[in-house]
């Protein structure tokens, strides 16, 4: 399978890469501005501007499915609204599904399901409330787009750790464990993509956790 992933040089796209790789598919790796470290084998890496829709659109030539997984700078949270639509118009184009790595912000919380993380304190400490609520309008976008799209909603915690191969999955709620801690490793997550993308699993907007 062809996949294509947007953001390759960030801690989501470079473990998705090595995923990937390690499960023989044929990988585009494609960044903006950081080219990506030492790439996994079978893996191309080209730059490319997840905003530039002419472009995008002639990388995507041939692609299975595309896997977004960029992130904008501190400062700069609403352009990911935008940059989403375009890599959705340009996946649509294509003809490709596209698997969109989002926020958990858009998640209900459990026990509370009139209430989304994104509203949490607990969850969403101040200095990232606007990240949470560019990713909870990420995925307002893709719901009102065309393209063949999923959205997977991290835990609330998430950062580089050991593969297990192993998580939960969920669909439209935080995933806690008893001892209240709500959290993956990257490559864990990236195990969770490649799940997805070969044995889809039915929901537009699922979540994975520990």
């Amino acid at each position: 399978m062809r996949i294509t992933v947007v953001g390759a040089a960030g801690m989501v796209g470079s473990r998705v890469l090595a995923e990937a790789a390690r499960r023989g598919h044929d990988l585009v790796a494609v960044f903006r501005t950081r080219r990506p470290g030492a790439l996994p084998p079978g893996a191309t890496a080209v730059e490319g501007d997840a905003d530039d829709p002419a472009r995008m659109g002639r990388l995507l030539d041939g692609t299975d499915v595309v896997v977004a997984a960029t992130r904008p700078p501190a400062g700069r949270e609403p352009t990911l609204v935008a940059t989403t639509t375009a890599l959705l118009d340009a996946a649509d184009a294509a003809g490709a599904r596209i698997l969109v790595v989002g926020g958990a912000a858009p998640l209900r919380i459990p026990g509370d399901s009139g209430r989304l993380v994104a509203d949490s304190p607990v969850y969403v400490p101040a200095e990232y409330r606007a990240a949470a609520a560019a990713s909870a309008a990420q995925l307002d976008a893709c719901r009102a787009h065309m393209a063949d799209w999923v959205y997977l909603s991290p835990p609330a915690l998430l950062e580089p750790g050991a593969r297990t191969g192993t998580y939960r999955r969920g669909t439209d709620a935080l995933l806690v464990r008893p001892d209240g801690t709500s959290r993956i490793s990257a490559e864990d997550l990236a195990v969770a993509v490649l799940d997805e993308i070969e044995r889809p699993g039915g929901e537009r907007h699922f979540t994975v956790g520990y």
